[in-house]
């Protein structure tokens, strides 16, 4: 069964409008935890905008499934992940002041930084990941990075899925297919959704792990929180 990663940058978002702790960003993450999720996500920026610095702090002694930090890897960044000693970094390419991801890395160009950083995560014991696209060439050269896994950028997919979900899933499957060959483990995330789920899960067959905020605390607006973390995880039983 594919793992359910909820990422709770949302909630943090929704309690930083108003100031105070409302909605509860511990307790949301503690909740999602009891409901099934297997793991969860948060994504620090610089400027706080959503996650802060102590939540990351106040989050690492209440995770009991995974705990993921996402994150562009500024010396900043690594010093804190390095501290807290997350289960999983995915590292991601894009620069403080994007407001969500939106492209994977480069690792033609940006090789031998993604190597010196994942050598630098993997001394302290910590599982790496790195966002990436579907072209063949970048995954065959994350394989050098000697990162773990890989974070597929699902948003192309997401997209096409209306218009024919056969030519959207097609990339995806043919550079699963790669990273599993050449030994990565395969996330995913970004855009995701209740609605589009179910097909990716049933066409990539080596998936670990998908990592979704947006969509499934918006569905939880609806449906609560308990419900929709359930209706996720029935979506990713491929036994099913």
């Amino acid at each position: 069964m594919t793992k359910l990663s909820v990422n709770i940058n949302k909630i943090a978002t929704l309690r930083n409008s108003r100031g105070g702790n409302v909605p509860d960003v511990v307790k949301v993450a503690v909740d999602a935890q009891n409901f099934g999720a297997d793991g969860i996500t948060v994504h620090p920026r610089p400027d706080e905008r959503h996650i802060r610095r102590k939540d990351v702090y106040d989050l690492r002694g209440v995770i009991r499934t995974e705990f993921n930090i996402e994150g562009y890897p500024s010396r900043e960044f690594l010093e804190l992940v390095k501290s807290v000693r997350p289960h999983q970094v995915t590292l991601v390419p894009d620069p403080p002041e994007a407001l969500t991801s939106n492209a994977g890395w480069d690792t033609i160009a940006r090789q031998s930084f993604l190597q010196d950083v994942i050598a630098e995560l993997k001394e302290c014991g910590i599982r790496t990941s790195i966002f990436i696209g579907t072209e063949l060439e970048m995954i065959q050269k994350a394989a050098e990075t000697n990162t773990d896994r890989i974070e597929l950028y699902t948003e192309p997919y997401a997209s096409g899925y209306l218009a024919d979900r056969e030519k959207a899933i097609a990339p995806f499957v043919e550079a699963a297919q790669l990273a599993n060959k050449i030994g990565l483990k395969i996330n995913a995330g970004h855009d995701l959704s209740l609605e589009n789920l179910k097909y990716f899960n049933e066409r990539i067959p080596y998936l670990k792990e998908v990592s979704i905020g947006h969509a499934l605390i918006s569905e939880a607006l609806y449906l609560g929180l308990e419900k929709t973390i359930a209706r996720y995880k029935e979506l990713l039983n491929k036994d099913q």
